[in-house]
């Protein structure tokens, strides 16, 4: 390996302890009571190492962002070839489901903690961005198939969106326990929420 090559593999290696320090604190924290100084602290470095590779807090939290928004795109890439568009928007559904079980951590960063979203706002929202237009036009292949007729992209898009969320929100937070009485397994009950609600949407 050259010189030049381990230099940047070293680089590569120390976003990536900082990155996963930084998720971890975010999680037992919060995003206020995040610092920067807690984050070099957990990796044994000084704050100074820290700004070399991120100017302030909410670039790392947009990273830890786009890093999951990256893992979630990588997975529904194979849905590009189910050719049935209503096919595909269910198959998505269930890969967003299946991301937010196996991966609690990027789902609470991503979609539950609250946190100023600044690369939102100027428009630096990439992968999330891309995750969106995705949603969108899967919907609107399903339109030129005859589906959700009279319905607007953007209205339904949300409303997908903000029902699977209420799901997997619940879950991630553990608050399936609410069905204790049921004796239903957790998973079962993220999945028969899943299915009714592909239900009503086979009905639009």
């Amino acid at each position: 390996m050259s010189i030049a090559s381990r230099k940047q593999k070293d680089k590569e290696n120390m976003r990536s302890l900082i990155l996963d320090a930084a998720r971890s604190i975010f999680l037992e924290k919060g995003y206020e009571q995040t610092s920067i100084r807690n984050i070099a602290e957990r990796i044994e470095y000084s704050p100074g190492t820290i700004y070399l590779y991120f100017k302030e807090k909410d670039d790392i939290f947009h990273a830890l962002h786009e890093e999951g928004f990256s893992r979630m795109l990588e997975q529904m890439q194979p849905l590009q070839f189910v050719s049935d568009p209503f096919e595909r928007l269910k198959a998505m559904g269930r890969v967003y489901m299946e991301f937010a079980k196996n991966n609690k951590d990027f789902y609470d960063l991503m979609f539950i903690m609250q946190a100023p979203m600044k690369m939102e706002k100027n428009d630096e929202w990439v992968m999330g961005d891309r995750t969106l237009g995705y949603l969108k036009q899967v919907i609107s292949e399903c339109m030129a198939t005859g589906r959700f007729q009279g319905r607007d992209v953007n209205f339904l898009s949300f409303t997908i969106w903000a029902s699977l969320h209420g799901m997997c929100a619940l879950y991630c937070r553990e608050r399936c326990q609410a069905y204790h009485d049921e004796h239903i397994e957790h998973t079962a009950l993220l999945n028969g929420g899943f299915q009714n609600f592909v239900d009503m949407l086979e009905k639009l």
